[in-house]
């Protein structure tokens, strides 16, 4: 049987794979995604940054904030993760992905193809989040211009078991990259 993560580690030296980071908005998804990007990428390590924002405008910018919409960009992120990684790029998907369902829906579209799948939580209290506010949505929906914020007027549901679970109020975000690229190590998906 052809197994597609071992022919693309054959291609690339190393396996593909997709680490989703979820958590509520200003937890530090994105940051720490493009550091560990810059260090895999200097370590010549093919790696792909799927940024939530970035993907909405360019393959979901036909779909609103409600529960299905929101599903459905899951899953449009996470096709092209799985084909990235089923073709030996290390995919960084940093999305909110606020119901368990949506995420487990592409775990499973991962698992069906041999690709590997890590859920990482970005955790943060919304409160540490909105003293952040680095996109400005919490002010937005203090003063009423926002509904449908993640965690605070629209649900989050927390991963139940995180391949890691990086605690951003209590950590730098070089120390969460440094707890990241170890996990990658010991699965196999980064060089030592």
């Amino acid at each position: 049987m052809n197994d597609p993560s071992r022919s693309a580690a054959r291609r690339t030296g190393s396996p593909g794979a997709t680490v989703w980071l979820t958590g509520l908005p200003g937890a530090g998804k994105s940051t720490i995604a493009r550091a560990l990007a810059a260090r895999l990428r200097a370590e010549a390590r093919r790696t792909e940054v799927l940024d939530g924002d970035e993907m909405r405008g360019l393959i979901s910018d036909d779909l609103g904030f409600s529960r299905a919409d929101r599903d459905r960009n899951v899953r449009r992120v996470g096709v092209v993760a799985e084909l990235l990684a089923r073709n030996g790029v290390l995919a960084l998907v940093p999305v909110i992905a606020p119901y368990a369902q949506a995420r487990d829906a592409v775990r499973r579209r991962h698992e069906k193809s041999g690709t590997a799948y890590l859920e990482v939580h970005v955790a943060a209290p919304v409160e540490v989040c909105a003293r952040r506010d680095v996109k400005g949505l919490y002010a937005r929906q203090r003063a009423g211009l926002l509904t449908g914020l993640t965690g605070v007027d629209d649900p989050y549901e927390e991963p139940e078991r995180p391949d890691l679970r990086l605690d951003t109020d209590r950590q730098s975000p070089a120390e969460s990259v440094l707890a990241l690229r170890a996990l990658l190590t010991d699965r196999g998906l980064c060089a030592p």
